[in-house]
């Protein structure tokens, strides 16, 4: 099985797992706007079109960025495992907390510990890394585009989220911002 097999697999394998998880979350009790939700949900959808379509409009991404090397596929399908177990701990880390949309549970809490205690996104720190993985492996023009669209997609769910954890938790939440990173670990001297 080749290198971008078992990276696709991997990311299937991610789908399966949160689909099997969405049971175990609670009620909503608040949810960020339609409008931000079509935004960075649009920008994501278009990072894994980008890496994993082959479509023919995306073929001027087809690009190769470096010659195949065996070495970077084992690399990056490491990198892309590493990236997906990550954010698997820290969805089952987070339970029922959790939401594909921004929101605010009924029963909301805090989460600190875990992967929590490092960032604040590590979903995101985590789905990131395996984007980077399997960009090693497709090393294609198609792999930097996928990577900028699911920061940015991040990003913008990153800030939305952030502002709902800072009104529903107030000055604790900010606190944490503080001392934590939002997807890399802040450096400490």
């Amino acid at each position: 099985m080749d290198a971008m097999r078992i990276c696709s697999n991997l990311w299937m394998a991610l789908v399966l797992i949160w689909l099997v998880a969405m049971v175990r979350t609670k009620r909503t009790r608040q949810r960020a706007g339609s409008a931000d939700r079509v935004l960075y949900g649009f920008l994501v959808v278009a990072a894994f079109i980008a890496i994993f379509a082959d479509w023919r409009i995306l073929q001027a991404l087809n690009r190769s960025l470096w010659p195949r090397n065996p070495a970077l596929q084992a690399f990056g399908v490491a990198i892309t495992a590493l990236g997906l177990a990550f954010a698997v701990w820290a969805r089952f880390y987070l339970g029922g907390n959790w939401s594909s949309a921004v929101s605010i549970k009924v029963g909301h809490e805090l989460i600190r510990s875990g992967p929590y205690r490092w960032v604040r996104h590590p979903i995101y720190s985590g789905l990131l890394l395996a984007m980077l993985g399997t960009g090693l492996v497709r090393g294609e023009w198609r792999s930097v585009v996928a990577f900028v669209l699911l920061f940015i997609g991040f990003w913008v769910k990153m800030r939305i989220e952030d502002e709902f954890m800072a009104k529903t938790f107030g000055e604790q939440y900010q606190n944490y911002a503080l001392a934590t990173g939002a997807l890399f670990p802040r450096l400490r001297s």
